[in-house]
């Protein structure tokens, strides 16, 4: 079916990545975008055109998950080889490395303020991450299998995660106690996220299904059976009214949240679709799978002013009052209206001249990487700069390690460090990483101690009171 002039259309797609696409996001200055891969590598795509990707090289497994911070001069990366790292977007790539978990690490989320960092991972815990300190800040254990995915609310109040032990939680950030628990006997949820004012969460199911629930009413709004095989990963426009769907079936569908019905469709990949996202302002979105291609595709639906979402949602004190159904989200009119089916679009079919597909690429490799290859340009401290601040402080450096260095030049590289530097000894490295994870569990050990000293004074406070109590009124009988 020929696809109107109205209909979102497949701008351009971006060839680097050697096997399966598994996350993609936007950065929030709308210039750039993050890909993970099977490849063990991340890309950085810039829209501008001719201008060169960026190929991050560093984990030492499968990288799961990728996402911007909000002011866009972080971008974290959870992976297989069990850590997450946080790299400068830029043409040099600088990199900090946590031991994050003891099993495979399934997803990273920022908070809308940036101030923390949520990853999951398959040793059934959720983990949050200090980021002006970069440091471990608390750990949440209630799950009883592999946590796939752990987001933050928009108002950074809450936490929902998502386990192959068929449950879906909410998480308080305050008390860090489980408040909230949807479960499931038919699949486990792949995915799962907020809607843009909070108030709903969106799950992408094993059994093939996508479901809404109302975390205020704790109920079950929306049941989508759309898809015929699982569904991935889902991305809500920032409106709130529509919902988009990647699926192992090869497709992407999006959904109208506002009638309750798929509207659109989309057969650009050729096998499973692992990810896709929103831009921040929801004029675009992109999508990654099994074919290792990474597609870029316009809505047509009206695009938001992310700051302002950002800035009212970080401005909630309370849960608005127990909705009725119909007013859930923002009633407002659709483009399609009218139209009650879904409009397939297949750009193989319908797109013949897309944009440049395989721009160059620059391998970046990261300095505390042990890796040596001859294609890579290695990113050592230059002369005068402390080495711990270039490691371990990316999120505090000057501003001429941000992003807004892509302005100046991106495709000169010749200020780059030679070849003829030396990467650290593999030796080293890994005494250093040995070192790194002793310190990590005499952390966690101690801040149990703490915890468990804590609780101790406070009985032992609760006792002299009430032993006090007990000698005045002794005293006041005799």
């Amino acid at each position: 079916m020929a696809s109107a002039p109205e209909d979102p259309v497949l701008e351009r797609y971006f060839k680097g990545h050697k096997a399966a696409i598994t996350s993609v996001d936007f950065n929030p200055n709308g210039k750039q975008l993050a890909t993970a891969s099977w490849d063990t590598f991340l890309m950085l795509w810039n829209f501008k055109p001719q201008a060169r990707a960026f190929r991050y090289v560093g984990h030492k497994d499968v990288v799961t998950s990728v996402q911007f911070s909000p002011l866009g001069n972080l971008l974290a990366s959870a992976s297989r080889d069990r850590t997450v790292r946080l790299w400068i977007p830029d043409k040099r790539g600088k990199s900090s490395e946590f031991k994050a978990h003891t099993a495979p690490v399934r997803s990273v989320d920022f908070s809308a303020d940036g101030q923390f960092l949520a990853t999951a991972s398959e040793d059934k815990s959720i983990k949050v991450w200090n980021m002006y300190r970069q440091r471990f800040f608390y750990s949440l254990y209630r799950h009883t299998h592999w946590v796939r995915c752990a987001k933050f609310s928009p108002d950074g109040r809450l936490i929902v995660s998502c386990s192959e032990d068929k449950t879906i939680k909410i998480w308080d950030t305050t008390n860090k106690q489980c408040v909230n628990n949807f479960s499931d006997s038919v699949g486990f949820a792949n995915f799962v996220d907020f809607n843009p004012n909070g108030t709903c969460i969106a799950s992408a199911g094993s059994d093939h299904t996508v479901k809404i629930w109302d975390i205020r009413v704790n109920k079950l709004l929306q049941h989508y059976q759309v898809h015929s095989c699982g569904v991935n990963c889902v991305s809500f426009h920032p409106s709130g009214n529509y919902l988009i769907t990647a699926s192992s079936d090869g497709t992407l569908k999006i959904l109208d949240l506002l009638e309750g019905r798929l509207i659109y469709t989309l057969q650009g990949h050729t096998g499973p679709v692992f990810t896709v996202s929103f831009s921040k302002g929801g004029e675009l979105f992109s999508s990654g799978g099994a074919d290792a291609q990474v597609l870029l595709w316009r809505t047509n639906f009206d695009e938001v002013n992310c700051k302002d979402v950002v800035k009212r949602n970080l401005k909630r004190l309370h849960f608005d009052s127990p909705p009725h159904l119909l007013d859930i989200y923002p009633r407002t009119p659709h483009p399609r209206e009218g139209k009650t089916e879904a409009i397939e679009i297949d750009p193989k079919l319908e797109v013949m001249d897309l944009q440049t597909s395989a721009p160059p690429v620059v391998d970046v490799l990261s300095f505390d990487s042990p890796t040596t290859t001859e294609t890579v340009v290695r990113t050592l401290p230059e002369k005068g700069e402390e080495m711990c601040g270039y490691f371990s402080y990316p999120s505090l450096m000057s501003s001429e390690c941000l992003p807004t260095t892509l302005k100046k030049k991106a495709e000169d590289m010749s200020d780059l460090p030679s070849e003829s530097h030396r990467s650290i000894p593999l030796a080293v490295t890994d005494a250093l990483e040995h070192i790194m994870e002793q310190l990590h569990v005499l952390t966690q050990t101690v801040s149990i101690l703490e915890q468990r000293l804590t609780l101790t004074e406070d009985k032992l406070k609760d006792c002299l009171e009430n032993q006090q109590k007990l000698c005045n009124a002794i005293q006041q009988k005799s």
